[in-house]
């Protein structure tokens, strides 16, 4: 079975695989990590605030959000916004967004709806006698937020966020829908192009297993250093 196989071909397409596939796929898990991260948290604020109308259009956003697949939410965006945009700007086309602007965008967006979820636990685990002692010096509701609730509240939720990190590092292959060329759009350009797609989606595999294993190992450290601390 295996005399068949072809591993040589991995070896002429890494530049290739990593440069420009591997490249792409970590600037967009870090760019839609952060942009979830502070939409996320804009969320749990909002859905923590003595606001009833606020809470309640957070919790709808963020249910719908997590109802979906991700893959539909990449079409939706990439096919219907820019004729939104089109409806609200009143061009006489649809609106150009772009593969790299959607992706990123959309990740974003879905992204948020579960960094909110996390922030909201990291932020209810936080005593409450901490608001309270922070509003008795005179801080106001944001700056007990800034200084003294969220710092604690993303140290305690960091392992979390990273975790959850790594399922968007995971998740971002789905952009292959839209002929991106992130890391598994770089090999399947490769594997169609030589007719090697056994070596190359094994090579593939292997390289998000290990990737995903290592920040999974620095994952458990830091819940050892955080527990430590506390």
């Amino acid at each position: 079975m295996f005399d068949n196989l072809d591993f040589d071909v991995i070896r002429r397409a890494l530049p290739y695989l990593f440069y420009e596939g591997m490249t792409f796929t970590l600037t967009l898990t870090g760019l839609a990590a952060l942009g979830g991260l502070v939409f996320g948290t804009a969320l749990a604020l909002m859905r923590l605030s003595g606001f009833k109308v606020l809470g309640r259009i957070a919790g709808i956003y963020v249910d719908f959000m997590r109802s979906l697949p991700l893959v539909l939410v990449i079409f939706w965006f990439y096919f219907l916004v820019p004729y939104i945009g089109q409806w609200v700007t009143g061009a006489s086309r649809p609106i150009s967004v772009g593969a790299f602007a959607s992706s990123l965008i959309t990740f974003i967006m879905f992204e948020a709806a579960y960094f909110s979820e996390i922030m909201r636990a990291g932020i209810q685990s936080i005593s409450r006698g901490q608001p309270a002692a922070a509003s008795a010096l005179g801080l106001t509701y944001a700056q007990s937020m800034r200084y003294v609730v969220l710092p604690q509240a993303f140290r305690n939720m960091l392992p979390v966020l990273i975790t959850q990190t790594i399922v968007l590092f995971q998740d971002t292959s789905l952009v292959y829908v839209l002929s991106i060329t992130d890391f598994l759009g770089a090999a399947s350009k490769v594997a169609q192009r030589d007719g090697r797609l056994v070596e190359m989606y094994l090579f593939a595999a292997v390289v998000y297993f290990t990737i995903s294993c290592i920040a999974s190992y620095g994952v458990r450290r830091l819940q050892a250093r955080i527990a430590i601390i506390r």
